[in-house]
Formats: C-alpha cells, structure tokens, sequence
C-alpha cells in the first residue's frame, strides 16, 4: 500500500503540483488549501506524513505541526517555507523538542522526493 502523504499550502497551485509529484512517484498524495481542512480529514484518515506551509492564513503550519505531534506522534511532519523568518520560529520549536525539518520554497521536485524517501525510512532530522 502506497504511503499516505497530506501537502498543506494556502496556494493552491503550490499544494496541487507538490501532490501531483508525489502522485507520479508512487504516493498516495491529497492537497489541502488550510490547516483546518487536513486536520479535519484526519479525524477519519491516517496520513503517515504531512507535508506543510509554515505561514498560512488562519492556523499557521507550525501550529498544525505541533497538534499533529501532540494528536498523532507516529505521523511525521515537514515543513516547508519560503519565508527566512520562519527559521527563528523554528529554533524555538526545536528548543522545546519538537524537532520538525524545514524544507525551503522553492524545492526541487528531486530534493522533495528524496526528502519524502528519507521520512519513509525514518531518517533523523525528518519528523
């Protein structure tokens, strides 16, 4: 059975082709436009991984990482922003043990599947 994998990105275009990609490679991949909508969807589906925008409108990514973890602490957890902010915010949530990875937009299609491969595996660094 092919690995659930959720992608989260308020841009559509963004969350569509990530999915798409991770479709084409074997994946078992869904698009969602807003934290509250994956969430939501996870009440009666078990993604293994949930690849997610840090800032979005409504609940952040970061915040929807952090109740996934709390929630669902078998399900892993990428991030992915294209905003340098967001790596001092990041900082913080690894001082309190979360440890998340962070994977910079824009993100070659090779890099994102290696990345995935590297969570199915569970390699250090990627939940």
């Amino acid at each position: 059975m092919a690995k659930q994998i959720f992608v989260v990105d308020d841009e559509r275009c963004i969350a569509d082709t990530l999915a798409a990609i991770l479709r084409k490679s074997g994946y078992e991949a869904r698009a969602f436009y807003n934290a509250e909508s994956a969430l939501a969807q996870m009440e009666s589906c078990s993604p293994e991984l949930v690849i997610t925008d840090v800032v979005m409108p409504g609940m952040s990514g970061l915040e929807m990482a952090v109740l996934i973890r709390e929630r669902r602490p078998s399900c892993q957890v990428l991030l992915f922003s294209g905003k340098a902010s967001t790596l001092n915010i990041l900082e913080i949530v690894r001082q309190r043990e979360y440890g998340f990875h962070l994977l910079a937009k824009p993100i070659h299609p090779a890099d994102l599947l290696a990345t995935v491969a590297g969570a199915s595996q569970g390699s250090e660094g990627a939940a």
